[in-house]
C-alpha cells in the first residue's frame, strides 16, 4: 500500500477547514500534514505536503498560486468570488500544476449541474429560467459560486451571456420579463449551509430542481476526493465534473 497523500489545509480554522480536517481522518489514503490559517507559516507547511486544499479567502489566491507553482504542488481551490484577473491567474498557473477549480465540491450539486443542462435542453426556450440560492448570514459573496455556475450552464444551453443576460433580483418598475434573461436571487439568513433551486417556468407548468445541503461534510468529502484524483495528473484546470466522470 502506498503512503497516504500529504495534504495542507489552508483556512483550517474556518468552518470548511475544520470539516476538511475532520473528514480527512476517515480516508486512509490521506493525511493532513499541515493546518494553515491567517498568520501561520504557509511555506513551512507546504514543504511537508504534496497537495493543497484552499478554503481560505479569494483575496489570497494569487499568493497561493505562486507558492504552489514554485513548489510544484497539486491545488484544489474551494474559495469563490474571484475577480476576472484572479481567474486568469488560476488558468495561467494551471500550465504548470494540476488544479481542481470548482464552485461546489458536493457530489449532489455536481449531479444538479448535469441535470440543469439536460433539463434546459429538453424543455427548450418556452420555459423562463430562474435561479434561487440561500446561505447562512455570514456568507460574504453573492451570488454563490454554485448559483453562478448554474446560471452559466443555463446561459450556455440557451446561447446567452451570463454577464449580459443575468438579472440579479428585481426592484421597481422593471417591465415584463424578457425571454432572454436568467433571474438570479440570493437569500441570506440563519445557519443555512446551502440551498440552490433552478426554476423552469412555462405557461401552465413549472419544473424545479433543488439541492439542499445540511452538512459541510458533503463539500469536504468531495474536495478530499478531488485532491486524490488530481494528484499526479497533467497540469491543467479540472472541475468536479472531471473528478466524477460526468463530462
Amino acid at each position: 500500500m502506498s503512503a497516504p497523500l500529504r495534504l495542507l489545509i489552508n483556512g483550517s480554522r474556518g468552518r470548511m477547514g475544520q470539516a476538511l480536517v475532520h473528514c480527512a481522518t476517515t480516508i486512509p489514503e490521506l493525511t493532513v500534514s499541515a493546518e494553515v490559517d491567517a498568520g501561520d507559516d504557509f511555506h513551512a507547511g507546504l514543504e511537508r505536503s504534496e497537495a493543497v486544499i484552499d478554503f481560505s479567502h479569494h483575496a489570497t489566491i494569487e499568493a497561493v498560486l505562486t507558492s504552489c507553482v514554485e513548489a510544484k504542488k497539486t491545488l484544489v481551490i474551494g474559495t469563490t468570488g474571484h475577480s476576472d484577473p484572479q481567474i486568469a491567474a488560476i488558468y495561467a498557473a494551471s500550465k504548470h500544476i494540476p488544479i481542481v477549480f470548482a464552485p461546489n465540491y458536493s457530489v449532489g450539486v455536481n449531479t444538479l449541474f448535469w441535470l440543469t443542462r439536460k433539463a434546459a435542453e429538453i424543455l427548450g426556450p418556452g420555459f423562463d429560467l430562474e435561479v434561487v440560492e440561500m446561505h447562512h448570514r455570514m456568507k460574504k459573496d453573492s451570488p454563490s459560486g454554485t448559483a453562478k455556475r448554474l446560471a452559466e450552464i443555463l446561459a450556455e444551453t440557451r446561447a446567452l451571456s451570463y454577464q449580459e443576460d443575468t438579472r440579479h433580483g428585481r426592484f421597481g418598475i422593471v417591465g415584463e420579463r424578457t425571454q432572454n434573461e436568467i433571474g438570479m436571487h440570493a437569500v441570506r439568513g440563519g445557519d443555512v449551509v446551502g440551498d440552490h433551486t433552478v426554476i423552469y417556468a412555462a405557461v401552465g407548468e413549472r419544473v424545479e430542481l433543488t439541492h439542499k445541503a445540511s452538512s459541510r461534510d458533503t463539500f469536504a468529502m468531495g474536495a478530499l476526493r478531488a485532491s486524490l484524483w488530481a494528484h499526479g495528473r497533467e497540469p491543467g484546470v479540472y472541475d468536479m465534473q472531471d473528478v466524477l466522470g460526468l463530462h
